[in-house]
C-alpha cells in the first residue's frame, strides 16, 4: 500500500503530499441537488477526457474541481461551473441527455470533447507554474490524439496560455481575452473567461457572453462541414 501512494502521483510531490493529507483527514462531502449524494475519502484523483477523441471541437478547462470531478470522476460534475457549461453545450447541440450534476446522468457529448490544462486538483486550488508545466505533456498528448479536431475552446487565462504552450504558439501573437479567436494552423481557438461562480457571481462572465463564445464556435464549424 505504501509503495502504491508514492508512485500514485510520480511526477507531483506536492499532489502526492496533498492527497495524503486528505486521505488522512477522511474528507467527505455531501451533494444536496435531488437529493443525491456521495463521498470521497479525501482522494486526490486523475481523470481523463470526457467525450470522443473522433470530436471537432476540444474544451480545455482549468483542473478538476475538488467538490466537482474530484468528487464525481467527470469534468465539470458536481459543481457550479458545469451547470453553466453543460446548459450552454446541449443548447448549441454539442450534447445529448439530460445533465443531472452526477456520472451516470446518461449525458453524452456530440461532436465535442472536454479535458483540463492540470490533471489533477492543485493544492489550494491554486496550481504552481511548474505543475501547469508538468500537466502540459498530458494536454499535449490529448491534443494529438484526436484526429478531427478543428476547434478549441480554452476556459481561462491559464488554459489558455497552457494550450498556447502545448501547440508551440506564441501568447503575444494570441493573447487571451474573452471572445477572443486565433488561426493556429489548421486550428481555430476561441478563448473565454472561465465559467465559475465566481466569474458569474461577480458578472465578470454573463450566460449571454459564455453562449457568445459557442455560437461561434457552432458557426466555425458548420463553415467546416
Amino acid at each position: 500500500m505504501t509503495s502504491s501512494r508514492k508512485t500514485e502521483f510520480p511526477r507531483c510531490p506536492k499532489v502526492a503530499s496533498r492527497a495524503a493529507i486528505a486521505r488522512a483527514a477522511r474528507v467527505s462531502w455531501r451533494s444536496g441537488k435531488n437529493g443525491a449524494s456521495a463521498s470521497l475519502s479525501g482522494t486526490t484523483r486523475r481523470f481523463a477526457s470526457f467525450g470522443s477523441r473522433d470530436a471537432r471541437l476540444l474544451i480545455v478547462g482549468l483542473a478538476p474541481g475538488l467538490r466537482g470531478a474530484n468528487r464525481t470522476g467527470r469534468p465539470f460534475t458536481g459543481d457550479y461551473a458545469g451547470d453553466l457549461l453543460y446548459a450552454t453545450l446541449a443548447e448549441f447541440g454539442f450534447s445529448d441527455g439530460r445533465f443531472d450534476a452526477r456520472p451516470d446522468d446518461g449525458l453524452t457529448l456530440i461532436d465535442a470533447r472536454i479535458t483540463n490544462g492540470v490533471r489533477c486538483v492543485p493544492p489550494e486550488n491554486k496550481p504552481t507554474t511548474e505543475e501547469i508545466r508538468t500537466c502540459r505533456d498530458f494536454l499535449r498528448a490529448t491534443i494529438a490524439e484526436m484526429p478531427k479536431l478543428a476547434a478549441l475552446v480554452t476556459l481561462g487565462r491559464i488554459s489558455h496560455d497552457t494550450t498556447l504552450a502545448a501547440l508551440e504558439a506564441k501568447r503575444s501573437a494570441s493573447p487571451f481575452r474573452h471572445g477572443g479567436t486565433y488561426a493556429l494552423g489548421p486550428l481555430a481557438l476561441f478563448s473565454s473567461y472561465h465559467c465559475s461562480r465566481y466569474n458569474t457571481n461577480t458578472g465578470v462572465l454573463t450566460p449571454d457572453m459564455f453562449r457568445g463564445v459557442f455560437a461561434a464556435v457552432r458557426g466555425y464549424l458548420g463553415s467546416r462541414s
